[in-house]
């Protein structure tokens, strides 16, 4: 199974960006469905974005201000994140599953492979 690695979380105030990273173990991540979740204390785990070679999907709460993308020669996905407000931190995942059929998944039942998390906080 691809090991997962996040990195770029961090403390940001509001209206400000990060760029996450997620580096994957697998030679290419050009096979891969590949995604980011995020989950505040208490709450479940959400949808964010997820990058397929058959397109991009975003959570409706984020157009417009997350962009997702991926380097599969790097076999790293990213997450570009602006104009951040109170209701973004929490623990961002990456996630990724192997899929060769034209299917983007935005489901976290979805995903086998997990990383273990980056903190995204944003002050006010």
């Amino acid at each position: 199974q691809v090991q997962l690695v996040e990195s770029g979380g961090g403390l940001v105030q509001t209206g400000g960006s990060l760029r996450l990273s997620c580096a994957a173990s697998a030679r290419t991540t050009i096979g891969y469905s590949m995604a980011w979740f995020r989950q505040a204390p208490g709450m479940e785990r959400d949808f964010v974005a997820a990058i397929h070679w058959s397109g991009i999907r975003y959570a409706d709460f984020v157009k417009g201000r997350f962009t997702i993308s991926r380097d599969n020669a790097k076999s790293t996905m990213y997450l570009h994140m602006n104009n951040l407000t109170p209701d973004d931190p929490g623990v961002y995942y990456c996630a990724a599953v192997v899929e060769s059929r034209r299917n983007i998944r935005t489901k976290k039942s979805d995903y086998p492979a997990w990383g273990q998390g980056t903190q995204v906080t944003v002050s006010s």
